[in-house]
């Protein structure tokens, strides 16, 4: 009878042993995965000019989103990451495979589809990341916002001369968005011009002091008549003396991207750097 038992318990050993080693193998094969290690490089670029399409280093700049395509078309998509203030982005750890590369920003949107979601357009872009891999996004930015001249300061205050222009015709912009279906000329229209100020070089929405910074708004259609127009905006506040601070100009149309998002992105200037004697 003893040994029966010690047979049972022998065998019961047996099986557990073989029941760890299996999992060992597997937890250690797990741990012996590549880290994601390949880099994906980007420009974002006005296709008419070939200058980089200015924004915002953060949420309301242009979102990066990459979809792996190796494991079928049910699958979601990787961390969305954003470009920095001078239209490039830059992702370091990413596995390699096959991706679709989409980007999102105040420009016209790269994938159209109408309101039953039927495909109009798709500008993004597909392939092999591997190594370091270069990808360049030609669009059609919404605005153009450049300083006129440079940005001045009297007694703490900052003065700025900004010049505000389609970057994308009316007709063209209205040939590309109407038939996605819910058109109305209000998404054309200018909302504000913001003068961001910052001790941060990557002065922007995110990176602002409310001290400093400032707006103007427009409502309907009125800004319209200044397209292309010198627009003279002041910052709020007395800025001490003695600082250097950065300042950016931005403007936004009525239109948000990815379309129903609630998310209206601007198109900037160069930052400029002020010392406040």
């Amino acid at each position: 009878m003893n040994n029966i038992k010690n047979m049972k318990k022998i065998t019961f050993c047996i099986i557990l042993c073989g029941l760890f080693s299996f999992s060992s193998c597997s937890l250690f094969e797990m741990d012996n995965y590549s880290a994601p290690a390949e880099t994906l490089q980007g420009e974002v670029v006005d296709v008419a000019t070939g200058d980089p399409v200015l924004t915002d280093q953060g949420s309301e700049g242009i979102r990066v989103r990459l979809t792996e395509l190796s494991f079928g078309d049910n699958v979601t998509h990787n961390p969305d990451f954003f470009c920095m203030s001078n239209g490039s982005f830059q992702n370091t750890k990413i596995f390699k495979g096959n991706y679709n590369i989409r980007i999102d920003g105040p420009f016209i949107p790269l994938i159209r589809e109408d309101e039953r979601g039927v495909p109009l357009a798709d500008e993004t872009k597909t392939m092999d990341i591997k190594g370091t891999t270069k990808v360049k996004f030609e669009v059609q930015p919404f605005l153009k916002v450049e300083w006129v001249s440079e940005p001045t300061v009297t007694d703490g205050k900052i003065t700025a001369k900004v010049r505000v222009t389609r970057a994308v015709s009316e007709s063209d912009f209205q040939s590309k968005i109407e038939p996605m279906g819910g058109y109305s000329s209000s998404f054309l229209n200018v909302t504000d011009i913001q003068l961001f100020v910052s001790y941060s070089s990557s002065v922007g929405y995110r990176a602002r002091d409310d001290r400093w910074s400032s707006k103007i708004e427009y409502s309907g259609s009125a800004f319209g008549t200044l397209l292309g127009k010198t627009i003279t905006i002041e910052s709020n506040g007395t800025i001490p003396s003695g600082q250097t601070v950065f300042v950016r100009a931005a403007s936004r149309i009525n239109y948000d991207t990815p379309k129903g998002s609630g998310t209206r992105r601007w198109n900037y200037s160069e930052p400029a750097e002020v010392i406040v004697p």
